[in-house]
């Protein structure tokens, strides 16, 4: 079985992964001058909880359990 080059993005897609990596520059300088940031990270929360919402429906095989 050929590994897959993109596994340790699960359960995120390409899109969603840019995003995430978009909103955390603009929240890592947000902070940096002293901006409030509530909106951006609630936005990040939102794209996270679609991506495990998604994950657990498709991708059964790749989540484990603590």
């Amino acid at each position: 079985m050929a590994s897959d080059p993109f596994e340790h993005l699960a359960p995120y897609t390409l899109g969603e992964t840019a995003r995430m990596v978009g909103l955390g520059v603009r929240i890592t300088r947000r902070e940096a001058k002293g901006k409030p940031t509530a909106r951006l990270e609630a936005r990040a929360d939102r794209i996270q909880a679609e991506a495990e919402e998604r994950a657990e429906k498709t991708l059964p095989y790749r989540r484990t359990k603590p």
